[in-house]
């Protein structure tokens, strides 16, 4: 039988999707057949798999570092918010429908019986998965009808371990206090605990970890320290954005507006890895700067309610002046739209139904419908002949005059928009970034030199991840947790 470790966390954020990232290529570099899976996900950055099918981003990363497609039994419940109260379901790859999060509180366990058919089914792939859980299994008041941490480990036999985050603070209570809170049939399932995010000399833990074993009864299976290359791998949290980004150094200064429900801004990392590149994440609250030579606008989860954001903000007027000094724009996905002179949602897809005026900066229209685009595609930089590569994850059609000038090609003819002189792009591909030919091309225009190999960078950060765990977590020990429950299950 298949074996299987999940790794759930004290909360949000405390790095279980970069730690099953990691153990999944420890395990494959061992000879190992891994797989990753994420019963249910939450998160608005999204990659769409060979078969068509849409997960979260964090799974593809995993499923890079297991040496596999994505696929989307790899995250069968995923959840993207387009408001503080409402999100898209997606169900097995496809669009469910939208709910609102009471809504959707109710009726998340009857989701159960799909999320085991697509672990099931992964599991009969391999020889080993690695589960990841979400928030944290000491949120009592969902365990009724928990599908993500303890609700899926008991139904399908998993053995888990509880990962605390030392850097936010109070580990100590983080874990002490999920033992003091759950029941006795969950506690039954975790068989270890690891503290994550440490700084420092780690010697100096030790009686805290000491005092964590006396409290709550389970081993310490290593204490991880800080993992200084994370920024290296794709972010799927938008808590990281910050972080991505340099400030005020030198190069091509790229200004991204932090819009509140921004998606897919992992198109932005291969830029932010560039030493040419000065990429600078702005907050709300704070104009564009007026030295940028680009203003980027990526994808968006709700397009009419971040058009909105941006014009309160003033984002409007600081993106008219930047043209008027002769800068870029370039929108992908959700940007792309808002560039356009108008947005229709008459079937109201993303909230309540209505249209709107875009920025007037592209001479196109943007409709939005029913029926999702989820496509990978490949193609060429239609000015300089560089391959590019990405997908598609939209549920707009565009059209207009500028479209005429689209400016990549993807087989079946110039697709995006572009003004004559080319000042301002957009189109839907995400992930054109990471191809390090176009990426080349692109900052070429601007003088600047593409210095990495982007794909490689990530594998050889993935290898170190793995490597870093192997030295300060007891891999052995969790390849050995990994059969105890699912063999009796």
């Amino acid at each position: 039988m298949t074996k299987a470790i999940m790794i759930q966390g004290t909360g949000s954020n405390v790095g279980k999707s970069l730690v099953v990232a990691g153990l999944a290529r420890a395990f494959t570099r061992r000879g190992l057949s891994v797989r990753p899976f994420k019963p249910q996900n939450m998160s608005n950055n999204a990659a769409v798999t060979p078969e068509g099918g849409e997960i979260g981003r964090a799974q593809a990363l995993q499923a890079l570092a297991s040496g596999v497609p994505p696929h989307s039994d790899m995250n069968p419940v995923l959840l993207k918010p387009q408001s503080s109260t409402g999100a898209q379901v997606i169900l097995q790859g496809k669009l469910m429908g939208t709910q609102d999060a009471r809504d959707f509180g109710r009726e998340k366990a009857s989701l159960l019986p799909p999320v085991l058919e697509s672990y099931h089914r992964l599991a009969s792939t391999c020889d080993l998965v690695v589960v990841e859980g979400a928030g944290s299994p000491a949120e009592t008041n969902l365990r009724a009808r928990d599908i993500a941490n303890m609700g899926f480990a008991e139904a399908a036999g998993v053995p888990v371990l509880l990962l605390g985050d030392i850097d936010r603070g109070g580990v100590i209570a983080q874990i002490v206090g999920t033992r003091a809170v759950l029941d006795d049939s969950d506690l039954r399932l975790i068989k270890g605990f690891a503290i994550n995010k440490f700084r420092g000399d780690v010697s100096l833990f030790d009686d805290g970890r000491d005092d964590i074993v006396a409290r709550t009864g389970w081993p310490c299976l290593g204490v991880i320290p800080w993992f200084e290359a994370a920024h290296r791998l794709p972010a799927e949290d938008v808590m990281d954005l910050p972080d991505r980004a340099q400030s005020g150094g030198k190069g091509l200064c790229i200004a991204v507006p932090q819009l509140p429900r921004i998606s897919n801004f992992d198109d932005l990392d291969p830029l932010a890895a560039e030493p040419e590149v000065d990429l600078r994440i702005i907050p709300r609250g704070t104009p564009l700067p007026a030295e940028a030579r680009v203003i980027l606008l990526v994808g968006s989860k709700a397009t009419l309610a971040d058009l909105a954001d941006l014009r309160t903000e003033g984002w409007d007027i600081d993106i008219a002046a930047h043209l008027r000094r002769g800068g870029h724009v370039l929108g992908l996905c959700g940007g792309y739209q808002m560039l356009g002179r108008r947005i229709d949602d008459p079937g109201g897809i993303e909230g309540v139904a209505g249209s709107a005026s875009g920025l007037g900066h592209l001479d196109v229209e943007t409709r939005l419908a029913q029926t999702k685009t989820l496509a990978r595609r490949e193609g060429l930089h239609r000015a300089t002949g560089a391959r590019i590569e990405g997908y598609e994850i939209h549920m707009g059609q565009t059209s207009g005059p500028d479209c005429a000038h689209g400016w990549i090609d993807l087989g079946a003819g110039p697709e995006g928009a572009s003004t004559a002189e080319g000042r301002v792009q957009g189109c839907y591909l995400h992930g054109l970034f990471a191809a390090d030919a176009f990426r080349a091309a692109w900052l070429a225009q601007f003088g600047r030199r593409a210095q990495i190999r982007y794909s490689d960078r990530v594998e050889e950060t993935l290898d170190a991840l793995a490597e870093h765990l192997e030295k300060h977590l007891d891999i052995d020990r969790i390849l050995q947790l990994s059969a105890e429950i699912s063999q009796r299950a």
